[in-house]
């Protein structure tokens, strides 16, 4: 069952806790949530990134390198801006980015354009 329907159904935390299968604390916070207009109900909130202000920088950087940017130096890059992320966060939004650019273009893969002979060659 739902926390709010149960705390509803019952007016009470203890018991909507016990019906949720959660602690009367949890009931409690989304109950203060709702009264205060911070739950939509179904949908979550999101939460911001660390990397969000940066993001149009890096890509920026994906765009005027097409594709082909490191994310190490584009680290170094947004690092020198003020960025306080780890390396890893920005790994992610540059693959995620790159995947982006190149999917928008209908290339598949980084190897568009290229031979694939030699690649399949190696085996």
């Amino acid at each position: 069952m739902n926390i709010l329907e149960a705390y509803d159904l019952t007016g009470s935390f203890r018991d909507a806790g016990e019906l949720a299968g959660c602690s009367h604390h949890t009931v409690a916070r989304y109950v203060r949530a709702r009264e205060e207009g911070r739950l939509v109900p179904g949908a979550p909130s999101p939460r911001p990134g660390v990397i969000d202000g940066f993001l149009p920088k890096l890509e920026e950087l994906v765009e005027r390198s097409k594709g082909r940017v490191r994310a190490d130096v584009a680290h170094e890059k947004i690092t020198a801006m003020g960025f306080t992320g780890s390396e890893r966060t920005t790994r992610r939004a540059v693959a995620r980015l790159k995947k982006s650019w190149y999917s928008g273009r209908g290339c598949p893969s980084p190897v568009c354009g290229r031979s694939m002979t030699s690649a399949t060659a190696r085996r």
